[in-house]
């Protein structure tokens, strides 16, 4: 109620103030939504207002004479974003060179041709880096690709690094992103969809599925959800994320992030949907379960034991960065009697001469281990290794020898904070980190009771959590009987099935023996 009385305030203090501004915007918005007319002349003068010619430079209007007809055309292309080469070789050229009276538009350019008559739709294409052609005396446009927009090539994985695996990644262009799943899916069945998400930048998102395996419900509430987006202006997937995500305030993520072509394929061949957008190094994939955060890429490159050995090993690391700072907290303060007398002794001589409880010491360490890793990724690349490396020994030595932490603390975190490394997804590893302190304070304040309590309450909470209608620990729970990836992989001809929660329309895999 209170948002709604701040709007309306700000609403009518704009009437008031600025109703030139407001009517012009209203005007420029019913002007768009007109077909052009026959005349050059005034076509000509409505694209040179909306683009601000000549004090906009980048925007490029050439006017020719088309040869045998005889006809006055102008060329309106941003120059920035077009391939000018193609511009004057393919279109400008054989437009003067032309010597048929009767020769039509489309057969004089080499280059694919569409036209438009909607003056939002031309506008639109121009803004993508296409080339919109006006001839004297026809009521429309004609539109030739020549978009060129500039970005990086496609390189190494840098988040989701693999040893065994192909070693592509996403860039920053959508079209190339594509390409790379293409070309790991040579189906004509992948299906790459396209909208608009935003009124004023007009960002282009694309949304991928293979049409005879992605379930159709799914694929609808995808679509209603991205088709109700009201804003201005959504720059790349990691803002469209927090838009169209269920859970807006939940610590766990439910949309996966990833920067690899192979792992968004085999998502894509298991029915998953996956989101594209330019300016975006990377791809969203929907539904996600807590497992899918927990896989990694290489999983399945490795041979079965080595995939199930480094599961094991991941596990453990994600227990151990949860629970190890909660559990020694939770048992020097309450429960010492669970401690061997040799090392209760250890304990209490390296204690006795810090000042701080166990809880401050763990969380005086845990603070600065996570601003040291802070650090270490916001300082320039070369010298950050050497921060990392540098300032946690220092610091830790330092730390022990002035008495203010006894040695065991130190091992401790450091090994808590070593296992975080082990959890590859962006998402989920902040997710873990975040949850140690809560399981800190509950160690500290009810011992291993509290530590306890708060486990079950997370379960509890994570059972209770969907994904656009898959529920959070699918397949464990409900258990799904199809799909059995969860802790453990199996063997690869074993995998007969796609996962049964997102109700594919094509459950096998037709793999086996």
């Amino acid at each position: 109620m209170e948002k709604m009385r701040v709007k309306q305030f700000f609403n009518k203090l704009i009437k008031e103030e600025h109703p030139p501004f407001e009517k012009a915007a209203k005007e420029d918005d019913l002007l768009k939504k007109k077909q052009i007319d026959s005349s050059l002349a005034k076509n000509m003068e409505i694209f040179k207002e909306i683009y601000y010619v000549p004090n906009n430079c980048d925007v490029n209007i050439r006017d020719i004479e088309i040869g045998g007809t005889k006809k006055m055309a102008a060329v309106l292309s941003i120059s920035s974003i077009s391939n000018i080469k193609i511009i004057e070789e393919l279109i400008i050229r054989p437009l003067l060179s032309n010597d048929n009276e009767s020769k039509v538009i489309e057969k004089l350019l080499s280059q694919q041709v569409r036209k438009a008559q909607v003056i939002e739709d031309i506008l639109k294409e121009i803004n993508n880096g296409n080339t919109a052609l006006f001839v004297d005396g026809e009521p429309n446009a004609y539109i030739i690709n020549t978009s060129n927009f500039q970005g990086r090539s496609v390189e190494k994985a840098e988040n989701e690094v693999v040893v065994k695996g192909p070693k592509e990644s996403f860039n920053e262009q959508a079209i190339t992103n594509i390409s790379l799943i293409r070309k790991k899916i040579r189906d004509e069945n992948l299906i790459v969809e396209s909208t608009t998400i935003s009124k004023r930048a007009k960002n282009e998102l694309y949304l991928l599925y293979i049409k005879d395996i992605a379930n159709e419900e799914l694929l609808t509430t995808i679509r209603n959800k991205i088709n109700s987006l009201d804003v201005d202006s959504i720059q790349n997937l990691s803002v469209l994320e927090q838009y169209i995500e269920d859970n807006i305030y939940s610590l766990f993520p439910t949309i996966l992030y990833t920067e690899r072509p192979d792992r968004a394929g085999e998502f894509l061949e298991d029915g998953f949907i996956v989101l594209i957008m330019d300016n975006s190094p990377d791809a969203l994939i929907l539904p996600a379960t807590f497992w899918s955060f927990f896989h990694n890429a290489e999983d399945h490159y490795l041979r079965f034991l080595f995939g199930n050995f480094i599961r094991i090993l991941r596990l453990l690391a994600l227990f151990i960065t949860l629970f190890i700072s909660a559990i020694y907290i939770a048992i020097t303060n309450y429960h010492v009697e669970m401690i061997p007398p040799d090392l209760l002794l250890a304990i209490s001589s390296t204690r006795e001469i810090v000042p701080f409880p166990p809880l401050v010491e763990i969380l005086m360490l845990e603070i600065a281990f996570e601003l040291i890793r802070e650090g270490g990724l916001r300082v320039p690349k070369p010298i950050g290794p050497t921060i990392g490396i540098v300032g946690a020994l220092i610091l830790g030595q330092a730390a022990v020898q002035a008495n203010l932490v006894s040695p065991l603390v130190v091992i401790i975190v450091a090994l808590g904070g070593l296992s975080s490394f082990a959890i590859g997804d962006t998402n989920l590893n902040y997710t873990i980190r975040l949850m140690r302190f809560p399981f800190l304070i509950s160690a500290g304040v009810f011992g291993l009771y509290g530590l306890t309590a708060l486990f079950t309450i997370g379960l509890f909470y994570m059972t209770s959590i969907k994904s656009f209608g898959v529920p959070y620990l699918a397949p464990m729970t409900p258990n799904d009987s199809t799909a059995k990836d969860t802790i453990f992989r199996r063997l690869l001809k074993n995998e007969l099935y796609r996962p049964g929660y997102l109700k594919p329309k094509d459950i096998e895999k037709k793999a086996g023996e």
